[in-house]
């Protein structure tokens, strides 16, 4: 079994109209915290300033590079609308292949060695739950398909490589935290009954994902859910939704850690400008450090780095 420990942080079809509000594409940082609803007019960022934002839901999807879902509006039209409608990442890059150590990236800030997409792989170092739960922030990471609560493995359409909660040590083996990591079955009513934590990880199954199955079955997922986070009062009350994919086909990179290939990142939020296109390069570090700054929470291992910087420059007043 790999056990990595961290020195320094690293290793030893038819498109239904969308909401007026603004969106801010990234579908999968320095801070976090509970948020409330902010009165209109009373914040007004500058370009290069993170929003407040009330809550973060995140949602990752597989191995798309940028041109294959950006432009193909025969199999990603509603991905492609919101694109068109709200923020969208023109240089984006994930990290590494394969999958995992994206993964590990997006909410560990590092790699942790691992090179592979193994099951035993378990890692202790610092990661975005830490970061949370020090700001005060609830979270939970729901897993489409995952039999239940804290599960360990794989089973049927759920793969553990597109889990890394369950790989950090202090969420596997914490009670209390892992009980965090659920199957996705309960978002629909934590969405409409005010049960939302301030930040949300989505991870659709392998098919929904893009991975096992077509572009056009993960647009028609995200058609699906999409405008159920969107008409939630927790996005309404200037949170923001970030759409990545784990990796691209190609090892393009930028910012002195990634290679993983171009991906389309989407943020959405009531707080960006409608069609702002961010051309600065980022990476998933990059995500990870904008997640924290929104709430001022310390971000982990390289997403802590001068390199991997927040984004900027898309965003509007509240």
């Amino acid at each position: 079994m790999f056990h990595a420990r961290t020195t320094g942080g690293l290793a030893t079809r038819l498109v239904a109209p969308l909401p007026a509000a603004v969106l801010l594409v990234a579908v999968v940082l320095s801070g976090c915290g509970a948020g409330t609803t902010l009165p209109a007019g009373s914040y007004t960022p500058s370009a290069n300033a993170v929003p407040k934002f009330s809550h973060i839901f995140e949602i990752v999807m597989e191995n798309r590079g940028y041109s294959d879902i950006i432009g193909d509006t025969a199999d990603a039209p509603y991905l492609n609308q919101l694109a068109s409608s709200y923020a969208l990442l023109t240089q984006d890059y994930a990290i590494t292949h394969p999958s995992l150590p994206n993964y590990l990236a997006l909410l560990g800030g590092d790699t942790f060695g691992v090179t592979s997409d193994c099951t035993d792989c378990f890692v202790q170092g610092s990661n975005l739950v830490d970061s949370l739960e020090a700001g005060n922030k609830s979270w939970r990471a729901y897993m489409e398909s995952m039999p239940s609560p804290c599960f360990v493995g794989d089973s049927g359409q759920y793969y553990q490589k597109h889990d890394p909660f369950i790989y950090f040590d202090d969420v596997r083996t914490n009670a209390t935290r892992c009980q965090n990591v659920v199957p996705m079955d309960s978002l629909a009513s934590d969405l409409t009954g005010g049960a939302t934590p301030d930040f949300v990880w989505i991870t659709p199954n392998i098919c929904d994902d893009m991975h096992d199955c077509s572009t056009a079955t993960g647009d028609t997922w995200l058609h699906q859910w999409v405008p159920q986070i969107l008409a939630s009062s927790a996005w309404k009350q200037n949170g923001a939704l970030f759409i990545t994919w784990d990796e691209g086909n190609d090892n393009n990179g930028c910012c002195q850690y990634a290679s993983g290939g171009q991906v389309a990142t989407l943020v959405i939020s009531p707080l960006v400008r409608a069609g702002a296109r961010a051309s600065t390069p980022y990476d998933h570090y990059s995500l990870l450090r904008t997640i924290c700054a929104a709430w001022g929470l310390t971000p982990p291992n390289h997403a802590n780095d001068p390199a991997s910087a927040p984004i900027t420059g898309i965003y509007t007043s509240a």
